[in-house]
């Protein structure tokens, strides 16, 4: 099975996609675009970042690391962008357990939401944020709506990307599920087995269902492992998305591997050169 398509995109309201306005330079030579979903899309990081917060603080709480100073709360900004953030749940509960210097066992799928265990913990997380999605909802970033917009008008495909489960939910939730030709989703990667990122395996699945080569496909994302992954791809080019704004975060995006950094996608629609 390959990833339901979405819808292809619509057509155009007018002429050669002038009336919404002209390719951003830094996509004109893109046969396609690549978008993570959680921070690009939809605001839904956050009530990740949140859920995150629950699950790591009351494992924080059981399991006190022997460094005094490891033991302070999860920071949703920081902690969240630097460890878990664009990865697969295990990975990213492993990754900020081992940062704190918690070692738990890893425990099995079919552990019950906890701290005992890294698969506990990754449930107590997948829990909360299914309890946050659903009282709350996650909307899509006006910014990136008008890109897709110029996008749509311009005949260049998208495909949403995603190492969570929930993103056809929550893409459907928000109202854009038809925007995107192909949806690479956490179930799709279970399934094949693709490995999460900073392995490029999803954007490269997507670029693959969209029919254009990596280095004519651009990637967006916000996370440091998105912006990895689409440079150990191949991807051009490589755009970070700085939601955070914080002191380092842009200049990390753009460490990690991103060519373009942005507050907004919107932003990009303002842009009279490629770089930035």
């Amino acid at each position: 099975m390959t990833p339901t398509p979405a819808a292809r995109p619509p057509d155009p309201p007018t002429g050669p996609g002038e009336a919404l306005g002209r390719l951003p330079p830094a996509l004109r030579d893109a046969a396609a675009v690549v978008f993570d979903t959680d921070g690009v899309i939809t605001d839904s990081a956050r009530v990740h970042a949140a859920a995150w917060q629950t699950a790591f603080d009351a494992c924080l709480r059981d399991h006190p690391p022997p460094d005094p100073g490891a033991r302070r709360p999860f920071d949703p900004r920081e902690d969240y962008r630097r460890h878990v953030d664009g990865k697969a749940r295990l990975d990213g509960a492993a990754a900020f357990l081992a940062a704190r210097g918690l070692h738990l066992p890893p425990g099995t799928p079919s552990d019950e939401p906890g701290t005992g265990t890294v698969h506990a913990v990754a449930a107590l997380k997948e829990r909360e944020f299914t309890r946050r999605l659903r009282e709350h909802g996650a909307a899509a970033y006006p910014g990136t709506l008008r890109l897709l917009d110029v996008l749509a008008a311009h005949r260049v495909p998208s495909a949403a990307v995603s190492a969570s489960r929930h993103a056809r939910e929550l893409l459907s939730a928000a109202g854009v599920l038809d925007r995107f030709a192909v949806l690479v989703d956490g179930n799709e990667a279970a399934r094949l087995g693709l490995p999460g990122k900073p392995h490029p395996a999803l954007f490269l699945e997507a670029a693959r269902h969209l029919g254009t080569p990596a280095e004519r496909t651009a990637v967006v994302e916000d996370a440091l492992a998105g912006v990895q992954a689409g440079r150990h791809g191949g991807f051009a080019p490589v755009i970070g998305v700085d939601r955070i704004q914080g002191p380092t975060s842009s200049e990390d995006l753009r460490k990690h591997g991103a060519d373009i950094v942005v507050g907004d996608l919107g932003d990009l629609l303002t842009r009279t050169a490629p770089g930035g």
